[in-house]
């Protein structure tokens, strides 16, 4: 059973009532055309998703995977205005701003945008749309902690000495929720960041090359003995999800005052032969099909309104209310000088 979002604490938001989904108009011309989607990684939709929009259309869709979210605006910027896909999917605000300033987008503001938050759209130019988001904050074990030794609450609390040795976070120059951690303590503290990493490394805080050797590495959750780890506010619907033997509920929890938000966006590459077609696609990622698709395949949250959530986000996943962001320009600005300084201060 899925029902709407009760939780949904962007600032501003309105829930929209859930019903029969508007249907683009298909334009003229566009059957029996293939276009590529250009992906990083991490993309992953049901069997039969993306058929559902040749359906619609009658254009076929072709996937392309680029690596990870940095390395596919590298190689997209590469081939800018002669682009080797049509629509690129997964740049998310952390590399927003190296795609805007390389002009890899077509400007297009599909109708469905009216169904997405304004918090959401970066871009005023409509180069790029939202298609989901998601918060990077610290996870903790439950039952690691007590009425003696309680859950911190907040960035300042990882470095009391209470919690010295349990935190696990990724190097920012490989990870992206590893970068997004470094981010959040940058808006939180400024120019006294390097010193609140100084503190980090005083009170032993591990660092793991990715999310995988953090969270199914040092933290309990893959047998590991650190119960705090960099990971996303949906990892406890995961872990109910996956849990083996099943639970009645996650056994992680989340800091919400310690997050990061996440927006990934797609757009429709500029030189595209099959302009019309690609706009297509962008709207039918924004409908409910697609944007209901999203959480139990790639565990983010759509971007729509209208989307309705699996019953285990429901239940067991929260977003930050207030959560810590950078505008992409500034990221773009100082990433290399921030992750210089990062390296020299915590790995060195």
């Amino acid at each position: 059973m899925k029902r709407l979002i009760s939780f949904f604490l962007l600032a501003g938001l309105t829930l929209v009532a859930c019903g029969e989904e508007a249907s683009q108009p298909v334009p003229e011309g566009i059957d029996g055309q293939t276009i590529t989607l250009l992906t990083h990684g991490s993309f992953w939709v049901s069997e039969g998703t993306l058929q559902a929009f040749t359906d619609q259309t009658g254009v076929q869709v072709e996937l392309l995977e680029g690596g990870d979210a940095g390395e596919m605006v590298a190689s997209a910027i590469l081939t800018a205005g002669n682009p080797v896909a049509d629509v690129l999917y997964g740049v998310d605000n952390t590399f927003l701003q190296r795609a805007l300033d390389a002009d890899l987008f077509e400007p297009y503001a599909s109708p469905a945008l009216s169904n997405v938050p304004s918090a959401l759209q970066l871009d005023g130019q409509h180069r790029v749309t939202p298609i989901d988001f998601g918060d990077v904050c610290i996870n903790y074990w439950g039952d690691r902690f007590d009425e003696t030794l309680p859950p911190p609450d907040s960035l300042d609390d990882l470095i009391d000495s209470r919690y010295a040795g349990q935190l696990v976070v990724q190097n920012p120059e490989t990870s992206s929720p590893g970068l997004a951690f470094l981010l959040a303590t940058i808006a939180e503290y400024g120019d006294g960041w390097e010193e609140y990493w100084a503190s980090l490394r005083r009170n032993e805080v591990a660092v793991t090359t990715g999310w995988e050797e953090a969270y199914y590495g040092q933290f309990v959750s893959g047998g590991g003995d650190r119960p705090l780890v960099v990971s996303y506010a949906s990892s406890p619907p995961a872990e109910f999800i996956y849990a083996d033997p099943p639970v009645v509920s996650p056994p992680t929890g989340v800091l919400l005052d310690t997050c990061f938000r996440q927006i990934e966006f797609a757009g429709v590459l500029k030189g595209t032969p099959h302009q019309a077609a690609a706009q297509a696609l962008i709207d039918f990622m924004l409908s409910d099909t697609f944007q209901e698709d999203i959480p139990l395949n790639m565990f983010v949250f759509p971007a729509s309104q209208t989307a309705a959530l699996p019953e285990a986000f429901v239940n067991f996943a929260r977003l930050a209310e207030d959560p810590y962001q950078l505008s992409p320009a500034d990221i773009e600005a100082h990433r290399n000088e921030w992750t210089e300084r990062w390296t020299q201060i915590v790995l060195r």
